[in-house]
């Protein structure tokens, strides 16, 4: 895994980088929880996310938002980490100019900011979205969402309600249709999936998601 230094619009951004070396390996970009609440690219779920892509053959980049950890700038309220984002993404898309798609993973406000992102990048095919906290911020730019993608909830979330979650799912499938969003809900999970094997349910999810999607893929080209 390779530390690397990207250049955003408030500096420099930190970043964690593993690079797939097959020819035209699909890649992934994963954002971190609110920086306000100690949110950073090692949270736990956002480290664990990060591996499942890496797992599934992803180039796969994580990083800093501004003001986290080595990265220059401050927290901007999602405006700036907004365009840290498409930072990011320009960097690992500039890395692997052939890869043969490209998602976007977060969680919490890095859901929220990912969500964001795929709107203005219409080169995004796909993401995955932990605990999007739809009570806290306003999803009513995916007007459509663009995009096909995989929703994690707890249903004893105490920061983004289920049943917030719930009404955002009910408006991308009103959408995209009733299979334009993969919605798995955890029963028990709290927003940070904390109890003895949340986690690794949560990483199971993901990777049958991905697993299914890349073989679909695959299988149409």
């Amino acid at each position: 895994m390779s530390e690397i230094m990207i250049t955003g619009s408030a500096g420099r951004l930190e970043g964690r980088y593993k690079h797939n070396k097959l020819p035209g390996a699909p890649v992934a970009l994963i954002l971190h929880p609110n920086p306000q609440k100690g949110g950073t690219m090692n949270n736990k779920v956002s480290y664990s996310l990060f591996q499942s892509f890496v797992e599934q053959g992803f180039s796969t980049l994580r990083f800093n938002f501004r003001g986290v950890g080595r990265s220059q700038g401050e927290f901007s309220y999602g405006e700036g980490e907004l365009s840290d984002a498409a930072a990011a993404l320009d960097w690992l898309q500039g890395i692997n100019p052939n890869s043969s798609s490209i998602w976007i993973g977060g969680f919490s406000f890095g859901a929220w900011i990912g969500m964001q992102l795929l709107m203005r990048r219409p080169e995004i095919h796909g993401y995955v979205s932990i605990s999007p906290p739809a009570n806290v911020y306003d999803f009513n730019f995916l007007a459509p969402c663009p995009n096909e993608g995989l929703i994690i909830q707890g249903d004893n979330d105490q920061i983004a309600s289920i049943e917030s979650v719930n009404r955002l799912v009910d408006k991308l499938k009103d959408q995209r249709g009733p299979n334009g969003v993969d919605y798995r809900v955890i029963s028990g999970a709290g927003h940070f999936f904390n109890n003895e094997g949340e986690t690794e349910l949560m990483l199971k999810h993901v990777n049958e998601y991905l697993n299914c999607v890349m073989l679909a893929r695959k299988a149409a080209a």
